[in-house]
């Protein structure tokens, strides 16, 4: 093939339809039975769950939504404003927590006020190295202690310092004037989150989307064919059962460490592919229906197994249920097995310390021998979907 595009996920199906109007020959390379990745959904006592964990559409990309709303039309969706809880202090408290401690009784307002008010980036204090420095020194002593440093370890890793802070720069530091304004006024400021308002199909989970997308190309896309080997110099993929596949370009959306590499690459790419870190997540449905008009909830109390809640019943119109996210790690501490549960072990990239230089050696490598990195797992970084179907739709063009 001229092109060989390894995972049928979002990254995947929308280079390949980008192909596909190119008139460009292409073949898709997929592990399991169906596409999707991520993003695949089950239909769970009568109503979608989707198994990656909780995927939404974001409005704000409209590049992006005008073309998914071509698989999946725009008036089979429904629209929603994002409402996302954290369990704190014994209490619910909208999303994210630093706008919204007004929502608190006086005296703990008081207590996050003074805390905000002396980090260290609000103090002039010069930027820590480790994770759990920085946290305390952009949030405060009290919501780290509260919530991101308890969160962050049940999701991420116990030993938060293996992991960087070049991923979290990006965070705004929290203003102490706009916190007091916030709880004199009794309302948000600052920055809205990711997905403030979200769109999720009408009638079935996300994972419909990319079904009807690989509908469109069934006849290029090969299933339950698991890559285990890559020679980067004859460009030729060895799959589980033995059968190889050869592209000019090599489009890979999967798990860099996935896969072995069987030629004088491996010598210069196997310290940096080993650097690779991610972790594993289980869905765990329950039928019950929780009380509470938020979408999901995150839960930083280190005596319950899962980080967070997904409330079906409140974007799944006539659903009742919700499902949990738990790390692999955890999942022993889990007393209750629910009514259905998935594992994913490709869940989250980790950006661990020295994960940035690892995966620029890897694309920068690959790409001079005509194999380019793409999407979450391609990239080894935390995309949304959106953002995976908005890097594909680029990268479609310049080929």
């Amino acid at each position: 093939m001229k092109y060989l595009i390894l995972g049928a996920g979002p990254a995947g199906l929308t280079m390949a339809h980008m192909l596909k109007r190119k008139n460009k020959s292409f073949l898709v390379i997929e592990k399991e039975k169906e596409a999707g990745g991520l993003c695949r959904s089950r239909t769970v006592n009568g109503y979608p769950l989707d198994i990656g964990g909780g995927h939404f559409l974001d409005t704000r990309n409209q590049t992006v939504t005008d073309f998914l709303f071509e698989f999946l039309p725009k008036e089979e969706w429904n629209i929603f404003e994002r409402d996302s809880r954290i369990f704190v202090n014994g209490q619910y408290v909208s999303h994210p927590l630093e706008a919204n401690v007004w929502q608190f009784p006086k005296e703990i307002q008081e207590e996050y006020l003074e805390s905000i008010k002396n980090a260290g980036c609000n103090k002039g204090e010069p930027m820590p190295q480790l994770f759990v420095d920085w946290i305390y020194w952009k949030l405060g002593e009290k919501i780290a202690k509260d919530y991101m440093i308890p969160y962050n370890r049940k999701i991420f890793a116990e030993d938060l310092n293996k992991l960087g802070t070049y991923w979290l720069e990006k965070l705004p530091n929290v203003s102490y004037e706009e916190t007091l304004k916030s709880c004199k006024e009794k309302k948000a400021f600052g920055k809205q989150p990711g997905h403030a308002t979200f769109y999720y199909p009408a009638k079935f989970g996300y994972g419909e989307l990319w079904l009807r997308m690989a509908e469109e190309i069934k006849e290029y896309i090969l299933y339950e064919k698991e890559v285990k080997m890559l020679d980067m110099t004859m460009k030729t993929i060895t799959t589980a059962d033995g059968e190889q596949y050869q592209g000019d370009i090599i489009i890979n959306t999967i798990p860099w460490n996935s896969f072995r590499i069987d030629d004088l690459s491996a010598e210069v790419l196997q310290g940096a592919i080993d650097q690779l870190k991610h972790n594993s997540v289980e869905i765990r449905y329950f039928d019950d229906t929780r009380e509470n008009k938020a979408q999901w909830i995150y839960y930083p109390q280190e005596e319950l197994p899962y980080h967070r809640c997904l409330l079906r019943n409140n974007f799944v119109p006539g659903a009742g249920g919700y499902w949990t996210e738990t790390r692999q790690e955890r999942t022993k501490d889990f007393k209750e097995e629910g009514n259905y549960k998935y594992l994913n072990e490709y869940a989250y990239p980790l950006n661990t310390i020295g994960k940035e230089e690892a995966i620029e050696k890897i694309l920068k490598y690959s790409a001079a021998k005509g194999i380019y990195g793409l999407g979450r797992w391609g990239e080894h970084r935390h995309y949304n979907s959106d953002v995976v179907v908005e890097r594909a739709l680029k990268m479609g063009k310049m080929l």
